[in-house]
């Protein structure tokens, strides 16, 4: 069975709660990513996504003060998480069923392990179709059964 431990990103780019909102926009750009787990020390807080930093910009527009928001203002806290020995199956089942697109990896005290995301698992069909075609390679095609 393969889990989660196999697939996830170990080193993960992470913020505060207090960080500026122009930090996440920096971060998510710089390191081309879409999900920034947000800490306290090493627990898991919150998450926020690109989708948030452009819900809080739109926010910020409608009430036409230039008030700089915190990262604990646009966060998720209520995340969805998955520990690391969970199935990858099960895993992708969350991803599908919640339309969510990561799933950060925790320990039983919600310490942040890692992150499991969409591209992660898009890697994994990649591999698997490599593998499948490389095993096709050269194979006759089955026989014709008649019909």
């Amino acid at each position: 069975m393969l889990t989660v431990d196999e697939l996830m990103t170990r080193e993960v780019i992470t913020l505060e709660a207090d960080a500026a909102l122009a930090q996440v926009d920096d971060l998510l750009k710089r390191h081309h990513i879409r999900h920034l787990p947000v800490v306290q020390g090493r627990k898991l807080v919150g998450l926020v996504s690109h989708r948030d930093l452009i819900r809080a910009l739109a926010r910020q527009s409608a009430q036409k003060k230039m008030q700089p928001f915190s990262v604990k203002e646009v966060m998720t806290r209520e995340v969805e998480t998955v520990e690391p020995h969970v199935s990858a199956r099960e895993a992708i089942d969350r991803l599908l069923e919640n339309r969510f697109g990561c799933l950060p990896v925790v320990d039983e005290g919600g310490h942040l392990l890692g992150i499991v995301t969409e591209s992660d698992f898009l890697r994994l069909a990649r591999r698997l179709l490599e593998e499948r075609e490389r095993r096709w390679a050269g194979l006759e095609p089955p026989a014709s059964s008649g019909y």
